[in-house]
């Protein structure tokens, strides 16, 4: 019997606001840009990432290149399609250990 698989795709299980807040708590955890971006691009990809470009002003293909592997957005970049999610990101000084 052979065995068929396929792409897992991060954004095809992204289903609630729970969800998001999960995932993009655990890549700001990780402190790895590259997971980050992947996350984020989920994200997007979950919730339209055409609607999103649109309302950001930037091409989709712009978009998805920005938050793709190869991508390098700006800090800003990502905050806007933060944003446009409806989510933040809040400081803290952390304890002194």
């Amino acid at each position: 019997m052979i065995l068929k698989t396929s792409k897992w795709d991060m954004a095809e299980f992204i289903e609630t606001e729970e969800d998001i807040a999960a995932h993009l708590s655990v890549a700001f955890h990780e402190k790895d840009m590259e997971f980050l971006l992947s996350v984020v691009s989920a994200l997007a990809r979950s919730k339209g990432m055409s609607r999103i470009s649109k309302e950001l002003g930037v091409t989709r293909e712009g978009l998805y290149k920005s938050l793709s592997k190869e991508g390098n957005p700006s800090f800003m970049t990502v905050m806007n399609v933060l944003d446009n999610l409806g989510y933040g990101v809040t400081v803290y000084q952390k304890k002194a250990s």
